[in-house]
């Protein structure tokens, strides 16, 4: 539990830091941005100033630096219009009408959203005159440059871009982490069940020998069930290492051995209870691995009770699948830890191993194609593990 919690406060760690960065990445992308901005407003105020000079200039004046500063302009988008509506003249637009008409019209709605944004200097021409209505005046309508809204949406583009190159390494990772688990999981079980062999062989035979000197023994019989129980668990992990094939097997069956092998080496305090359909249910599964599954679930729905309390086995079909669901009355489950239960490593027990319920997972979802989850919990009241099988 300790270890998994502190693999969880890394991730965690790692995910706030991306975050920081990013976030940084934004704020001194925006500044830059701001700072431009401002640069290309400063630059649009010393364009107007140069178009007032230029409209109060006369024959002695020399307007070569006025022209020089009014043609450098080629990126910031700029339209003059007239108090009257009349476009004066305009330059760095983009714009898509095909005929005179239409042109104008384009210009001046790009020149009535520029004007909305604030992005205008307007210019008097008559500023002699004494009343305020009656002074002339043209405005100055401009835009951001193409290359700051460039800049504007690169930090975006930028984070979309690292957003999905983390997205597939992290996917790259994964795959790479569980085709390497896959592996030692195979390895894991193959050498157990090879190293299982030969013991149980040498077991198998000392008890004939037993059965033919002590015929009378009332032990014998129960060496010889915990001989092939060791032979049965040394043949789920050579399934486990290699593909099983299912077959057609009645789930009551399954359930019925379960519930027999648990009931004999569990006390008198933990009561198991099952309710099964009359008619068995078919479905194609590796039995010795499903009995495994559900050895798992209420070994582990034991250890929650203390030793003490009830547990009951259901299964049902519903909706084309055969169900199987494992209630216990013990401490119960915290919602944040549902998904959690079945990730290696995960557990509460102080000397558990956490793989019971992740090799559950295992057994079910890839070798069966089927689902196993939480369906209820309740902390101090119980748990509830359902497990779906698909009838093939």
């Amino acid at each position: 539990m300790q270890w998994y919690d502190r693999i969880r406060q890394v991730k965690f760690l790692l995910v706030i830091m991306a975050i920081v960065i990013a976030v940084g990445s934004l704020i001194i992308s925006n500044y830059l941005v701001r700072d431009l901005a401002l640069g290309e407003h400063q630059n649009m105020e010393v364009w107007a100033e140069a178009m007032r000079t230029l409209n109060n200039a006369d024959e002695n004046t020399d307007v070569s630096l006025v022209l020089k500063v009014l043609n450098g302009n080629n990126t910031i988008p700029v339209i003059v219009q007239y108090k009257s509506g009349e476009i004066q003249s305009f330059r760095n637009l983009s714009i898509k009408a095909h005929n005179e008409a239409d042109s104008l019209r384009e210009i001046k709605r790009m020149a009535e959203n520029m004007r909305s944004d604030g992005r205008v200097i307007r210019l008097y021409l008559n500023e002699g005159a004494q009343d305020t209505a009656e002074q002339d005046y043209m405005e100055i309508c401009y835009d951001d440059s193409t290359m700051l809204k460039r800049l504007a949406s690169y930090p975006y583009i930028q984070l979309g871009v690292v957003l999905i190159f983390v997205m597939v390494a992290i996917f790259a990772l994964l795959s790479s982490k569980k085709a390497e688990q896959n592996r030692v999981w195979v390895g894991l079980s193959k050498e157990t069940a090879h190293q299982l062999g030969t013991p149980i062989s040498s077991l198998m035979a000392w008890v004939e020998i037993l059965k033919e000197n002590y015929p009378q023994d009332e032990l014998i019989p129960e060496m010889d069930k915990d001989v092939k129980r060791l032979e049965m668990i040394a043949d789920r992990f050579s399934k486990i290492g290699s593909l099983p094939e299912p077959k057609e097997e009645s789930v009551n069956m399954v359930l019925d051995h379960v519930i027999d092998y648990i009931s004999r080496r569990t006390s008198n305090k933990v009561s198991i209870s099952c309710h099964l359909p009359e008619s068995p249910l078919e479905v194609r599964m590796c039995a010795p691995l499903f009995e495994w599954v559900i050895e798992n679930l209420c070994k582990n729905a034991i250890d929650a009770m203390g030793g003490q309390g009830c547990i009951t086995i259901e299964a049902f079909e519903e909706g084309g699948k055969v169900v199987v669901e494992v209630t216990d009355t013990g401490k119960g489950i915290s919602k944040n830890h549902f998904q959690t239960v079945f990730s290696p490593g995960f557990t509460t027990k102080e000397r558990g191993w956490g793989l019971g319920l992740s090799l559950a997972k295992r057994i079910v979802e890839e070798y069966h194609k089927g689902r196993i989850f939480v369906k209820w919990s309740e902390q101090g009241v119980g748990t509830t593990f359902r497990v779906e099988l698909k009838k093939y």
